[in-house]
């Protein structure tokens, strides 16, 4: 009868362990100043989706931080410009900043951060601007972040 029992909790485990998977990614900042995504899409059943930035490179954040940084396009310039007067102490991000959905703290080669983003306030259908706030990585290190229908 425990074998049942432990067979019935498994089987009922796995629908939920599929679905935090697709509610998740994970995506690289390179020592080359790339992502090696230019796309995400986040699935409609979603209410919460999880960006895990991982920087596989050997410099440190002073020299070649990554993060990754989320709001509109027509907020992407002001956000670059004041996450720049903020500074590294700062994550290249301004405190407070309105514009900004969702971001992660500056990581250097071989860190890891994640943050998580409550997808109800996303459009459906609507392309938002991912980018690294780093100073000139965003000329590079962008991409579009949809909410899938």
């Amino acid at each position: 009868m425990t074998r049942q029992l432990l067979l019935l909790a498994l089987l009922a485990a796995a629908p939920a362990a599929w679905s935090a998977e697709q509610c998740a990614v994970e995506i690289h900042g390179t020592d080359q100043m790339t992502f090696d995504k230019a796309a995400i899409t986040v699935p409609k059943a979603c209410t919460s989706f999880t960006v895990t930035l991982t920087h596989p490179g050997d410099m440190p954040k002073n020299v070649m931080g990554h993060n990754w940084v989320l709001s509109t396009p027509a907020d992407m310039q002001g956000v670059l410009d004041e996450g720049q007067k903020a500074g590294e102490a700062q994550d290249y991000v301004k405190p407070g900043d309105t514009r900004v959905i969702a971001h992660t703290r500056l990581i250097g080669g071989g860190e890891k951060d994640s943050v998580t983003l409550d997808t109800r306030s996303l459009k459906t259908g609507t392309d938002y601007s991912f980018y690294c706030s780093f100073p000139f990585h965003s000329t590079l290190m962008k991409g579009t972040l949809t909410l899938g229908s």
